[in-house]
């Protein structure tokens, strides 16, 4: 059931904007918006009319970051945001609603007449699931100084180079490097994103205070054996590469399952040749393990790789592991953990904090400034799918609880 609150037309007006940015996609009869694409294009500007509604001036950097700002009574810079593109077939909540629900908390500051104690900027970014170019975090790593400048030259599937897309739409690769932001005018940085999870749901809370962004390792691992004639060569005699992933893929099950706090998953599998009637020669994995603590981490991904080559071994086969990605965990700021929580209990909601196992912009943000993460609950915990949802009441507090926690004075330590 609905419940009115002051916040609520402002919720509306956040999912009337997200149906909206919907239909910016790539694909037609799905919701796809990469990097760099006239979609992604088409729903900036409409983020920047948005920004602009709200009393915001608003600018685009070198890569393509949407940036409103709205000015405050004293000095220094609070950050909002969230990312503009999308995974494949994707929801329309993940990453879009954090910047929508900010649009709205200036538009309420600026509507009650409420002057902020500090200057406000949101900020659109402009890639953080990397799906054109295969990299996460362009638009924060641009912000935060740290992106790799050698990641222009990289092509996407098309052959395009990430340098003449940025150019195409406009943005200036040339000066990605002076986009980043000054660390010394920074306050901190807040990022509401849906939870992709269901701890929200289970807690009948319809937000959460997150505590920590888990570290994450990714490795592309190889059991090499030998192809043969499925009827014809006896099951003794076989190197039979799949039999040995499949045997690694449950011990990497097993090894989640008895390690709190640890997730790790075996997203994709390639098999060479590929034919019911073929013994597989080869197959290639793809790992993602997940942790808080980096130790922790490290410790699973360790046994894992030692766990691969046994197995691989006791059926003479050979293995391989090939490091893909390896990002280390990053702690929100307990200062500004504390004032979001403060902010949760004054909208009179109950304070629950849970770490994400999902890669945000805070991550990227972390490098020049304090962060902190707001979430939202989402129905059974699905993102990353068309079925994404939130409710309106749940919008509703996100708004009462940012708009509140930016309405306190905040110094430069993040505390209240």
């Amino acid at each position: 059931m609905s419940t009115a609150t002051p916040a609520s037309r402002y919720a509306t007006t956040v999912l009337e904007r997200c149906d909206a940015l919907a239909a910016f996609s790539d694909d037609p009869g799905r919701l796809t918006r990469r990097f760099a694409t006239s979609a992604w294009r088409a729903a900036g500007e409409a983020i920047e009319g948005w920004m602009r509604d709200a009393g915001m001036a608003t600018r685009r950097d070198a890569i393509g970051n949407v940036i409103g700002r709205l000015e405050g009574a004293g000095a220094g810079t609070f950050v909002l945001g969230s990312h503009l593109d999308t995974v494949v077939d994707a929801g329309r909540y993940d990453g879009p609603l954090g910047v929508l629900v900010a649009i709205a908390c200036a538009q309420r500051l600026r509507d009650e007449d409420r002057e902020p104690p500090f200057a406000i900027e949101v900020v659109a970014f402009a890639d953080e699931e990397g799906v054109r170019y295969g990299t996460a975090y362009l638009g924060s790593a641009t912000l935060a100084g740290t992106l790799d400048q050698a990641l222009l030259a990289r092509t996407d599937a098309n052959g395009i180079s990430m340098a003449d897309a940025i150019d195409a739409i406009g943005g200036d690769p040339g000066a990605v490097a002076a986009a980043r932001r000054d660390p010394a005018d920074l306050l901190g940085y807040c990022e509401v994103h849906i939870e992709q999870g269901p701890v929200l749901e289970d807690e009948d809370v319809p937000v959460g205070v997150v505590t920590a962004i888990a570290g994450q390792t990714r490795a592309r691992v190889t059991f090499a054996g030998s192809p043969g004639h499925a009827g014809t060569v006896p099951m003794a005699m076989r190197h039979d590469a799949l039999p040995a992933a499949a045997e690694w893929i449950l011990a990497v099950e097993d090894t989640a399952r008895s390690s709190d706090g640890l997730v790790a998953t075996v997203g994709d599998a390639r098999i060479d040749p590929g034919a019911a009637n073929v013994i597989p020669g080869q197959v290639i994995l793809a790992l993602d393990v997940r942790h808080a603590d980096d130790d922790a981490r490290a410790a699973a991904a360790a046994q894992l790789r030692q766990r691969a080559d046994a197995i691989a071994r006791a059926r003479d086969l050979r293995s391989a592991w090939a490091p893909m990605q390896d990002n280390p965990a990053v702690e929100c700021s307990p200062a500004l953990a504390d004032a979001l929580a403060d902010a949760v209990s004054a909208a009179g909601h109950r304070v629950v904090r849970l770490p994400s196992g999902a890669g945000h912009d805070a991550v990227a943000m972390s490098a020049i400034a304090p962060v902190a993460m707001l979430f939202v609950r989402c129905a059974g915990g699905i993102s990353h799918h068309p079925a994404e949802a939130v409710a309106p009441d749940d919008v509703a507090a996100a708004i009462d609880v940012l708009t509140g926690y930016l309405a306190a004075t905040v110094s430069s330590d993040g505390t209240t």
